[in-house]
């Protein structure tokens, strides 16, 4: 039996279940305080935050999908800033 080294797991989207209209509390980002260092991408379990440039930033901010957040606040827990904050 032979095992692949590095294999890479491919996540399509569109066939992942939508989640977030049972979540108790949703995080939100605090744009102002968001430095763009993409922690919370990293911690987040469901990968539901992306970095996104809005109008007026030279950084890219957090960006939370709130169809696939199921409300775990581990990306608030994480955020060096503290620019997330989970609120129901």
């Amino acid at each position: 039996m032979s095992l692949e080294k590095g294999g890479i797991i491919k996540h399509d989207i569109s066939k992942s279940p939508k989640t977030g209209d049972w979540a108790y509390s949703k995080p939100q980002v605090d744009k102002d305080k968001c430095i763009g260092c993409e922690t919370c991408v990293q911690y987040c379990p469901d990968a539901c935050i992306e970095m996104v440039k809005h109008k007026k930033d030279i950084k890219k901010k957090a960006d939370i999908d709130y169809d696939f957040c199921k409300g775990c606040g581990v990306c608030a827990q994480v955020c060096p800033v503290k620019a997330i904050v989970m609120k129901k």
